[in-house]
């Protein structure tokens, strides 16, 4: 199957109206739009609630000035321009700010914009960093999506990481999976890369991004059945989305068509309060209950997967939500609180753990590791490439 075409102009979508088009151009000149032609045909253009459209076709509610840019104060987390070092033994490489696909809910909306750059062209001072640091056994390349590179710049880098001792895994954040799974199996430089540099003992990992069981086609599961094929693990990570996955019956659908094709379940992940999110934003106790009714539903295979609040101060899993209390656990800590047990009242409204009464208590806002890179949190609306040049 040839590679899909990209688009980036919302007009050359004859599928929606000419008058909602219009109307959409002025969120597309603010944040990127970009979609293929095979993902586009995942979409029924009759339905107009149809979960694949919203997932990549921009929508009104991303004006809204809910939420902040960097809802995880991802900006006290860099210990270097383009690295982050959160816990103890992982570091991030933002080896991108281009995606395969721009899905609309996206955490880190804030690179859409051009506004700021977090992403280096240079990888050399992360690289550094984390040959000096060995506590740091792994290595998540994201952004942006890291298969969006081209092979020889992303074998460079997966290269360099493995002259690196102490880096035992390698993790490939990515959509490209589901959105466009040729760039996966038509690789062949891709699949030898991993060939080379997965093995018994030092391991790459492909987090995959799958939102909804229809993303799964055959060519879905061609791409991952290379990936296995070439000894890389894949595992699943996503939101839970309303008007997308928020259905017991569709996330139960997920975990099997993930376990029948060897995908471990990873994370369910509660949508964080970024701006331009909250058509997407679901109370805390209604994820929480539909993740358990698709649960009930699935197979202990399905069932490895935690729901869980990537918040600034760690991630925070969700064990259960009942008469009007949230129990909850440190999964991880940026503070080595592993394991902290938490009980606060959950009002019916409740949608993050900031809006949990008392949640104050348990963690502080950090300060910014470095002066060398910009705090998006504050920044001002502004028309795309407003802030072109701006650096780190």
């Amino acid at each position: 199957m040839p590679q899909p075409k990209y688009i980036t102009d919302i007009d050359k979508i004859k599928e929606i109206p000419e008058h909602e088009r219009s109307r959409l151009k002025q969120i597309t000149e603010k944040f990127v739009f970009r979609v293929n032609d095979y993902y586009l045909n995942l979409i029924d253009w009759n339905d107009p609630a149809d979960p694949i459209k919203k997932l990549v076709i921009p929508n009104e509610g991303e004006l809204s000035e809910y939420g902040r840019w960097d809802a995880s104060d991802e900006d006290t987390n860099y210990v270097v321009p383009g690295c982050q070092h959160k816990y103890r033994t992982t570091a991030l490489l933002i080896v991108s700010e281009v995606c395969g696909a721009y899905c609309r809910y996206c955490f880190r909306k804030r690179l859409f914009r051009n506004d700021v750059k977090e992403a280096m062209a240079d990888v050399n001072p992360g690289l550094q960093y984390i040959a000096e640091h060995p506590e740091i056994n792994n290595v998540l390349l994201t952004g942006g999506d890291s298969l969006i590179l081209a092979t020889a710049k992303l074998r460079t880098i997966i290269e360099r990481l493995r002259a690196i001792e102490h880096v035992k895994i390698i993790r490939l954040g990515s959509k490209i999976p589901v959105f466009n799974p040729m760039r996966i199996y038509e690789d062949e430089a891709l699949l030898e890369t991993i060939r080379n540099y997965s093995s018994a003992d030092k391991r790459i990992y492909v987090m995959a991004h799958i939102n909804h069981p229809r993303e799964m086609t055959p060519e879905a599961k061609r791409g991952l059945e290379a990936l296995h094929r070439a000894g890389a693990i894949v595992v699943n990570q996503t939101p839970v989305l309303k008007g997308i996955n928020d259905d017991p019956a569709v996330l139960a659908e997920l975990l099997d068509r993930l376990s029948w094709a060897g995908v471990t379940p990873y994370y369910f992940f509660i949508n964080r309060p970024v701006a331009g999110n909250r058509e997407f934003v679901l109370p805390l106790a209604e994820a929480y209950r539909l993740v358990e009714e698709a649960k009930a539903r699935t197979s202990g295979l399905g069932k490895r997967i935690r729901l869980s609040m990537s918040h600034t101060s760690g991630k925070i899993e969700i064990l259960a939500i009942e008469n009007g209390k949230a129990y909850l656990k440190y999964h991880q800590s940026r503070d080595n609180q592993y394991g902290k047990f938490m009980i606060l009242d959950c009002p019916d409204e409740a949608a993050w753990f900031d809006d949990l009464p008392g949640s104050e208590e348990y963690w502080k806002r950090p300060k910014k590791r470095t002066d060398q890179i910009v705090s998006v949190n504050e920044l001002p609306d502004m028309p795309q490439g407003a802030r072109a040049g701006l650096s780190i």
